[in-house]
């Protein structure tokens, strides 16, 4: 079918089978789907309708037809962008057009060009200045007319009070029985004045101070004083105080407010309230006289989210909740003051029936032990210096989806994001959707070269007409693949609980007592032949083809035959097997070294052994520790701490599907390109000539156990091309971030001993001492494998390993990497200086020591660790 168009439903069927197959399209609507794709039919808008919703700041798709059966009909959608990951910035830059359509799309794209900041910041204090007083006045006369003898609730928000003005007002006086007194948003800079000023009104209930300098100052003796002073006041600054009671419960439960300040002159003035929503009142005790049965005696839904309640064990606060009859629905944080258990929550309040908006019948029958149905989406939060590009690059990871091109010679090592359409993107979310989409590849002349790239859409339940239309943004992954947490990159989902299992998981991780393994006199010996022929090598590595040239290796063509395989391929049992290799031939790699050269199994062995030295930057394996990573991120956070992290695959070179991010949804979304880990991101690194850099050694392990390694007396250092910047953009440039620059770019190469005098010069440190601390942590890596993974054990392994480090601000070396079998491709190019300054390696010679070191016992231009 290749270079031929595609004309019947067979040769379509023909082409596409592999694809409809993987899309999930049911068979009767093939002909359907053909029909459009030849036409480029996009009549979705003849059925649906997008409508903006939570404050325009996203969109949803209403079907607006009748109704529509399931598997009914078939929809192309259209892709508005598609890029690579290292394009994207530079594309919005680009083409025309492109940022005002996805920042529309996105709705980021929001009036930019604001009013001259001074003309805004002048028009308000002109208008603070005549509206405190008219206020006032306004106030004054809102109570009389509603019968109150005196003003008993005040606000006076937004208004640029400042203590002069405060004082002016002389409120104490004018307003002996105050109860309530909203100052928000003012410009009160004073502890003194406020201080004086509100600890004479004896009577406030409720102060509001939220969104004033003062309290950037001195707010803890703000609190002191105040509350010292006003012993009837509940509510302060939005939160309850110790002395809480029925105003403050009845403030939260819409009895007492403006239009109805005081108390009701009847008895138990609560009696009527069914709902109460006391969340994020930093309570620390429930077991208040106020809160009880007696005085809310209808009290079936309850809400206490975002309460640290730590003055109650979890026993005292079921007892408290068991007390009210009616009580049937729950919101509490999970994990939090009830405990890390759902199950156990409804197993001590067997009367509730909503659990976080979720039926108990149903929690009981998915026995899960953290729930929430009342979880928000993630809106876009620009900041208003942002630009749209800016605006675009954030919100992206809410809509982006991918695929990756493949053919029948090889699979593209890196993935296309695309964005689908208006109404593609306003397809919400759902656990339980009535639509199902696809990314789908026509080729209408049956090859790839044709290819135009659209997602399908249809319906899998029957739908109506003003029903929302929604997909599974994770369509396919359950919990063994952490759905839940994975939901975190489109909505706001409970951050206790993943601050708390971060919380357990890193106190596991402390610093645990490891003794060294003592260091191994020389003892693997010469493997020569007894008769004095020299060792067969077989290899597939030009490198070790062209400059192994000692006279006791020769080379072979017949594996089976060769003493030594040095091959960059994984031995196994059933390579082995197939090409005739036998247990008695040395082989360049060692049993279960994944555990070193593989990215996430290499953090994983260095915690196991050390926890978290301070040589390893946190490091998450995002298939099976993402939930702890999303707590670390979460405690940085809130922390104020740097959150910058680099993603990297398992077990791909070249920094290949590579990416650098602060943003959590962006990194929960590159999951889908393929296992990765996640690791923090050193941010200040040591440079060289304003230029990041990193350190390859080479390091050959004669044994595991006992542990026999060395390291050869040369490295390197890879210099990336571009000045070292954190600025945002520049996460998108690969030669500023990055070091590997042999591969398709421009060699930055410098010579080992200029690229050590001169970074002496530069930092004023002696580079003896930095080398001292590296040698240490290499051997603490391969420690930690002896360690943890005895089963290397192998008398007829003899390896070589490449390992990357990167020195920090502060001159201390951190791990990056070990790779197999390393590209050595500087050290046969370049003779190279030893790194005591007392020799020169020559580039020709670089293997003729390697093999020396390995095969033949030697310790030429190699130092042991």
């Amino acid at each position: 079918m290749a270079n031929k168009k595609i004309s019947s439903l067979e040769d379509f069927v023909k082409v596409h089978g592999i694809l409809l197959a993987a899309s999930g399209l049911p068979q009767k609507l093939y002909a359907s789907l053909f029909r459009k794709l030849a036409s480029d039919t996009l009549d979705g808008g003849a059925h649906f309708q997008i409508e903006p919703c939570d404050d325009a700041r996203r969109r949803r798709l209403v079907l607006t037809s009748e109704s529509m059966p399931k598997d009914s009909d078939v929809f192309l959608i259209d892709h508005a962008w598609t890029f690579r990951l290292p394009d994207a910035y530079k594309q919005l830059q680009e083409i025309p057009g492109l940022a005002e359509r996805m920042g529309s799309l996105m709705c980021v794209a929001t009036d930019l060009e604001g009013k001259d900041g001074v003309e805004e910041e002048e028009d308000a204090e002109n208008y603070e200045q005549l509206s405190v007083d008219q206020t006032l006045e306004s106030e004054i006369r809102s109570a009389a007319d509603k019968g109150y003898d005196s003003l008993r609730w005040l606000e006076l928000e937004g208004l640029g009070i400042d203590a002069d003005t405060f004082l002016s007002l002389h409120l104490p006086s004018k307003f002996q029985d105050l109860l309530a007194l909203s100052l928000f948003g003012n410009k009160l800079e004073s502890a003194d004045v406020v201080i004086q000023e509100v600890t004479k009104l004896k009577t406030l209930k409720a102060l509001w101070l939220n969104d004033n300098p003062v309290l950037q100052e001195s707010e803890g003796r703000l609190a002191d004083e105040i509350l010292q002073s006003c012993p009837s006041l509940e509510i302060y600054n939005s939160c309850f105080t110790p002395n809480y009671g029925l105003w403050a419960l009845g403030f939260c439960g819409d009895v007492f407010g403006k239009d109805n300040p005081d108390y009701d002159q009847q008895d138990q003035p609560l009696r009527n309230v069914t709902s109460l929503d006391l969340s994020n009142r930093s309570i620390h005790s429930l077991a208040n006289k106020a809160f009880s049965v007696d005085e809310l005696p209808l009290l079936s839904h309850l809400n206490i989210r975002g309460n640290p309640l730590d003055q109650n064990s979890v026993g005292e606060l079921f007892q408290v909740l068991k007390l009210f009859p009616s009580l049937s629905s729950l919101e509490v944080d999970i994990p939090g003051p009830l405990g890390n258990s759902a199950v156990e929550i409804l197993e001590s309040l067997p009367n509730l029936s909503l659990l976080n908006g979720v039926d108990t019948a149903k929690i009981f029958e998915n026995g899960k032990h953290v729930v929430d149905s009342m979880i928000q989406p993630r809106l876009p939060e620009p900041k208003p210096e942002d630009s749209l590009i800016d605006r675009v690059l954030g919100a992206m990871w809410l809509y982006v989806m991918n695929y990756r091109l493949a053919d029948e010679e090889k699979i593209d090592e890196t993935s296309l994001w695309y964005v689908m359409d208006e109404l593609g993107s306003a397809l919400g979310h759902s656990d339980e959707p009535n639509f199902k989409v696809a990314p789908f590849l026509f080729m209408p002349s049956g090859n790839l070269d044709s290819a135009v790239s659209y997602s399908i859409m249809w319906p899998i339940k029957s739908c109506h007409k003003g029903d929302e239309c929604t997909r599974d943004f994770l369509s396919g992954i359950g919990e063994d693949k952490h759905r839940s947490a994975r939901l975190t990159a489109w909505f706001h989902t409970p951050e206790n609980y993943f601050i708390h299992e971060f919380e357990k998981y890193q106190q596991n991780q402390h610093v645990k007592a490891f003794k060294s393994l003592p260091l191994t006199p020389t003892i693997s010996q010469s493997i020569r032949h007894n008769d004095g022929s020299p060792l067969l090598v077989h290899t597939d590595l030009p490198q070790v083809e062209e400059f192994l040239t000692r006279s006791e290796f020769v080379l072979t063509n017949e594996p089976k035959d060769a003493d030594i395989i040095w091959t960059s391929m994984q031995v196994d049992e059933e390579l082995k097997k197939a090409v005739g290799l036998t247990d008695d031939q040395y082989i360049n790699q060692f049993p279960f070294e994944a555990c070193l050269v593989m990215k996430h199994h290499l953090a994983e062995t260095i915690q196991k052994a050390y926890g978290s030295p301070e040589w390893l930057q946190p490091t998450y394996n995002l298939e099976t520790e993402l939930t702890q990573f999303i707590g670390d991120y979460c405690v940085r956070k809130r922390d104020g701490l740097n959150n910058l992290w680099i993603l990297k695959p398992w077990n791909m070179a070249r920094t290949i599907d590579t990416s650098i991010t602060d943003n959590l949804s962006a990194i929960i979304r590159m999951m889908e390109t393929g296992p990765k880990i996640c690791q923090k991101y050193i941010e200040h690194p040591a440079l060289f000539k304003g230029k990041k850099f990193d350190l390859r050694y080479v390091v050959l392990l004669r044994s595991i156990d006992p542990l026999e390694i060395y390291l050869t007396d040369i490295f390197w250092v890879r210099l990336s091309n571009n000045p070292y910047s954190l600025e945002k953009h520049s996460f998108f440039e690969y030669e500023t971030h990055f070091t590997v620059m042999n591969y398709g770019r421009k060699l930055n190469h410098k010579p080992t001993s200029e690229f050590v005098r001169e970074f002496e010069q530069e930092h004023n440190v002696k580079w003896m001492d930095i080398h001292e601390k590296v040698k240490q942590v290499i051997r603490q890596v391969f420690e930690a494998a002896a360690l943890v993974h005895p089963e290397m054990k192998s008398d007829k392994s003899r390896a070589m390993y490449g390992v990357d480090v990167m020195l920090d601000s502060s001159f201390q070396p951190k791990i990056l990497e070990v790779t197999y079998c390393p590209d050595c491709m500087r050290a046969c190019t370049y003779d190279m200086e030893t790194i005591n300054g007392k020799g020169i390696v020559k580039a020709k010679e670089f293997f003729n020591y390697v093999f020396g070191c390995l095969f033949l016992g030697e310790t030429s231009h190699v130092t042991p660790l």
